[in-house]
């Protein structure tokens, strides 16, 4: 079940997005023991003077967004492995980690369908 959005500044080739979007889904399953045939992830891109971000990112180009959607009830370990995951399989597209902001959102199940 779990869905993903991820933001970007910077424009990469359709084949990297494919890779980046891959990569977020491939964390999202490993750190959460889900299905790899559940997958659902959207990639926006938006003009920088749209995308204010964290200040102390040292690559303001590559800031990214990632907000994930899941039913509640991962432990805060299979939460922290997520986030590290993530943040370590985004620097070889150039992220540095400080431009990574991850948000978890849970939401109860009756208002997933």
């Amino acid at each position: 079940m779990p869905s993903a959005t991820i933001e970007l500044r910077f424009a990469y080739t359709p084949e990297e997005e494919t890779r980046l979007m891959e990569t977020v889904h491939a964390c999202i399953v490993e750190a959460f023991k889900v299905s790899p045939l559940h997958r659902n992830v959207t990639l926006m891109v938006h003009p920088p003077h749209r995308f204010l971000g964290r200040t102390d990112c040292p690559a303001p180009e590559r800031l990214i967004n990632i907000s994930i959607f899941v039913l509640p009830g991962r432990s805060v370990h299979a939460k922290r492995r997520l986030y590290r995951l993530l943040v370590d399989r985004l620097e070889p597209f150039g992220i540095p980690p400080a431009c990574v902001l991850i948000r978890l959102h849970e939401l109860p199940p009756e208002n997933v369908g």
